[in-house]
């Protein structure tokens, strides 16, 4: 049995996906900047993509910037606000545990001279509202926070963090903005940006079962944001370039199957993770589940396994027809343990021994049980071979700022 519980990292396409996209392969190949009746079929198509997309965050249409995915999106928010607002300030806001295309933006930014703050977050994973609010002086003009992180699941107090924004506007601080990297999030639970409160969202198709290489960014009407890519005045001026419209098509298809089967998926999802959960701590001592257990998304389990070796359990897990992951896919190439479980105060062990299961809307009963009985076999198999050392606590530390 094949079983892929590494959704997090990139889903299957549905069905209804790639029928939506097939036909902009060949016969609807035009391009949709074009007036004739090729690239008016294609123009058609993107903004009928574009309405799902809204929907689904329940934004308008014009305020959804189609690009080639989350990276793109955090990029542009990121820097587009810096670039459109750095006569207000320099001085950007984050956490210690975002995703790396926010980590490494904010490093980049940090080069061009921009003064950046590194939040801590709890043992459960989740920011201080109360350390946002005092981190924010009168030259902050971008606070980013994700909305789900990509390793644990655990959901952010994006709504509180809103207001803690309005009440530094009331005082003047019109030029600060708020940004959450929603691509953990978007088809997993609610999102809703006007709910949410924030200027800037990114999300990415092949997250919730659609393609790869296409994504958005909402931005709120009235958000004045730079450029990054210069060239034609395509996606209203925001993103120059050709669109991606077999992407776009897919995108837009996804969108629409993840709002009109949420809670049969959100409820799924949550039932076969919690299975998971349930059956591997009863048959396990030593075994603790990562981050937050309530504020979490419903298809990811971070799970800490004692004197067990994350790597080689997913390496013999994956002979087994098992696909898992130790952490985001996006710094699989780093050598370095997992910063979001080091930001937690894990100890070097527990970092070491954990594993990421993450479920998409097409895993069964019967995987998952599976998956179990792998685990099972093989975790006291490991646990037979490899040593382990004294537990070496990674302290959480506090805000950093450079």
């Amino acid at each position: 049995m094949k079983v892929y519980l590494d959704n997090s990292a990139t889903t299957a396409m549905a069905a209804e996906v790639i029928e939506a996209m097939l036909p902009y392969f060949a016969d609807e190949m035009g391009n949709a900047q074009s007036v004739h009746s090729f690239g008016q079929r294609a123009k058609a198509a993107v903004e009928k993509a574009r309405r799902e997309v809204a929907a689904l965050i329940n934004a308008a249409p014009a305020e959804i910037v189609f690009l080639s995915g989350g990276t793109e999106a955090d990029n542009l928010a990121l820097r587009g606000i810096a670039e459109a607002h750095g006569d207000f300030g320099r001085h950007i806001i984050t956490t210690k545990i975002e995703h790396p295309a926010v980590l490494a933006t904010c490093e980049a930014l940090e080069a061009a001279g921009y003064r950046v703050t590194y939040l801590p977050v709890s043992r459960n994973g989740i920011v201080s509202i109360d350390d946002v609010r005092q981190a924010i002086s009168d030259d902050t003009t971008l606070i980013s926070v994700m909305l789900a992180n990509n390793e644990t699941g655990t959901i952010q107090p994006i709504d509180g963090i809103a207001g803690v924004i309005t009440e530094a506007r009331s005082r003047g601080l019109d030029h600060l903005h708020f940004h959450t990297d929603a691509v953990q999030a978007v088809g997993k639970i609610p999102v809703d940006v006007k709910r949410l409160g924030v200027d800037l969202l990114s999300l990415s198709g092949h997250k919730f079962h659609g393609p790869k290489g296409i994504g958005a960014l909402y931005v709120r009407k009235g958000t004045r944001l730079g450029k990054l890519l210069y060239g034609g005045h395509h996606e209203r001026d925001r993103r120059a370039g050709t669109e991606n419209v077999p992407g776009i098509v897919g995108l837009g298809r996804a969108a629409e199957l993840a709002r009109t089967h949420f809670d049969e998926r959100m409820n799924r999802m949550r039932e076969l993770r919690d299975h998971l959960e349930r059956e591997v701590i009863s048959r396990f001592p030593g075994v603790r589940v990562n981050g937050d257990k309530q504020e979490r998304v419903p298809n990811i389990s971070n799970m800490s396994f004692e004197g067990v070796d994350g790597e080689s359990l997913l390496i013999a897990l994956d002979l087994k027809g098992i696909a898992v992951s130790t952490g985001s896919a996006c710094a699989s190439g780093s050598l370095e343990p997992s910063h979001v479980l080091q930001a937690l105060g894990l100890t070097r062990e527990e970092v070491r021994g954990s594993l990421r299961f993450s479920l998409g809307a097409f895993n069964t009963r019967d995987e998952i049980d599976y998956a179990v009985a792998a685990l099972v076999e093989t975790v006291a198999r490991l646990r037979e071979m490899i040593p382990t050392d004294e537990p070496e606590r990674v302290e959480a530390g506090s805000v950093v700022e450079s």
